[in-house]
C-alpha cells in the first residue's frame, strides 16, 4: 500500500517482553520472553 511522502514512523524491535496474569488466589503468573537470536525467543517463568 503506497503511503504519502510526509508520513513517518518508528521501527520497534523488542528484546524483552513480560506478560503478567493476575489471579484471585494471588498466585500470579509472570512470563518473560527474551530475544535469543534473530528468529527465536527464550521463555522464562518468573512467578509463582
Amino acid at each position: 500500500i503506497p503511503k504519502p511522502a510526509f508520513w513517518g514512523g518508528y521501527l520497534i524491535k523488542p528484546q524483552v517482553i513480560e506478560f503478567w496474569q493476575g489471579r484471585p488466589s494471588r498466585l500470579h503468573d509472570r512470563i518473560v520472553y527474551k530475544k535469543a537470536d534473530k528468529t527465536s525467543w527464550k521463555i522464562v517463568r518468573l512467578a509463582p
